[in-house]
């Protein structure tokens, strides 16, 4: 499947440069409820819960993508207000977990016994791609990573490129002012064509469109 992944200009350079992508942590995610998208009026059940984010975030990471590059608000809100760039990447779709938008907390299966929630297999696996509806613009796709610690760089972890993930696109934002020529310069080594293009906002829609020509301007929908 062909995902996208929007960050800021120098960002993406690096990433391009050094054929990875940083993996992102639960704990440093934008959406306060990731993993507590659950009914949690008892204080000993949110606690249960948030031990149980620490316990994922120490072991498990993610690499966040949409589904589309076309969109306004996700260039606007992850591209550094369109002066980014999008990376497009073939990714298995094995791989790929799709983000489920709910409109209410999900109701939790408590022991009778213990009067404590029922940590299910079923529910974890949800809550890992579980968010609130108001998220659904993004169209959001992830990639859940294992983390191996000998490898931590800075206190961050990363994903390199490979059969995995396939560079396939790059997108200047409609305000980045990197020179297209520089990009395609810094992927003319690669195994596989990388198509770079620049992008605009369309004039006759409310999206971010490929431009005709390098400047941004042109006509389209």
């Amino acid at each position: 499947m062909r995902v996208y992944y929007l960050t800021g200009s120098q960002i993406a350079l690096g990433n391009i440069a050094l054929r990875r992508l940083r993996i992102s942590r639960f704990s440093d995610l934008n959406d306060p409820f990731e993993l507590l998208a659950v009914e949690l009026a008892d204080k000993r059940h949110r606690a249960a819960f948030r031990k149980n984010k620490e316990q994922i975030d120490q072991k498990r990471g993610l690499l966040c993508f949409t589904r589309f590059w076309h969109n306004p608000l996700v260039w606007g809100h992850y591209a550094e207000k369109h002066t980014g760039i999008c990376l497009g990447f073939d990714v298995p779709d094995e791989l790929l977990a799709p983000v489920i938008y709910a409109e209410r907390p999900a109701k939790i299966r408590i022991d009778p016994k213990t009067n404590m929630p029922i940590l299910s297999e079923q529910l974890l696996n949800r809550l890992l791609r579980t968010k609130f509806s108001d998220w659904k613009y993004e169209e959001e796709i992830r990639l859940f990573v294992e983390l191996d610690h000998k490898t931590r760089e800075s206190g961050s972890y990363f994903y390199s490129f490979s059969e995995t993930l396939v560079l396939r696109e790059i997108i200047l934002g409609p305000r980045c002012e990197i020179p297209i020529a520089k990009v395609r310069d810094l992927v003319t080594s690669f195994e596989q064509p990388v198509n770079v293009v620049k992008s605009r906002i369309a004039a006759r829609s409310f999206r971010v469109v490929e431009s005709r020509n390098e400047s941004g301007l042109g006509q389209g929908t």
